[in-house]
């Protein structure tokens, strides 16, 4: 029986092919992550085969619901509603969330990348999304040249903005407090979670950041 899922608050984990490259080691990490706490699992993977990414997408399911956490693709509506994962995660570059609400349906967890940008956030709200991602917050190794975000824009957001709010961009259990302190509802984590050799290693990760949350 699958687990009740919880809110969209605490660890959003974002898996990486680079770090997480074949499937053994992916659901191996994604289950440690889960383990640990994590509430949403983003699967990020730009560059698999379309099966493989398909057979993760499936499988990462399947190992969501047992944790009463949510699976959300990054960037592709058609993986999305093959695996039936609980949404899609937007960026500038792709498809409206217009498009994506129509795909997936009106109980479908739409989050949109806004950058460093409120006015982006305002609109993305407005465009229907569940979740609005800012970022980067500190230097990334995924996404270095991201332009930085500064703190008080959460607080910002915090004050006008009804849907949770995501931090991004270098976050770890040492400087995600002030994060959440801000008005952060979900922090994402690559590296983080997913940089860690083993998966105890990784379970330990993620229950670092899970505990900032009470």
């Amino acid at each position: 029986m699958s687990a009740p899922q919880r809110p969209l608050r605490g660890l959003y984990a974002i898996t990486s092919s680079a770090l997480c490259a074949d499937r053994a080691r992916l659901l191996a990490a994604a289950e440690a992550a889960l383990h640990g706490g994590a509430v949403v699992v983003q699967l990020r993977d730009k560059h698999s085969a379309p099966a493989a990414r398909s057979a993760n997408a499936h499988a990462l399911v399947a190992l969501c619901r047992e944790h009463g956490a949510r699976l959300i693709i990054n960037d592709d509506l058609a993986l999305a509603l093959d695996c039936g994962a609980d949404g899609v995660h937007l960026g500038a570059a792709d498809p409206p969330l217009a498009q994506a609400r129509a795909a997936l349906g009106p109980g479908a967890i739409l989050g949109a990348s806004c950058g460093p940008s409120l006015e982006r956030a305002r609109a993305a709200v407005a465009a229907g999304a569940d979740y609005v991602a800012f970022g980067r917050f500190f230097a990334s190794r995924t996404k270095p040249d991201a332009p930085p975000a500064p703190l008080d824009l959460l607080q910002q957001a915090r004050r006008e903005i009804r849907v949770p709010l995501c931090a991004i961009g270098g976050i770890t259990p040492a400087n995600a407090g002030a994060l959440i302190a801000a008005g952060a509802d979900l922090v994402a984590a690559v590296e983080g979670v997913f940089g860690e050799p083993e998966p105890a290693a990784v379970e330990a990760a993620a229950r670092a950041y899970a505990r900032l949350f009470g």
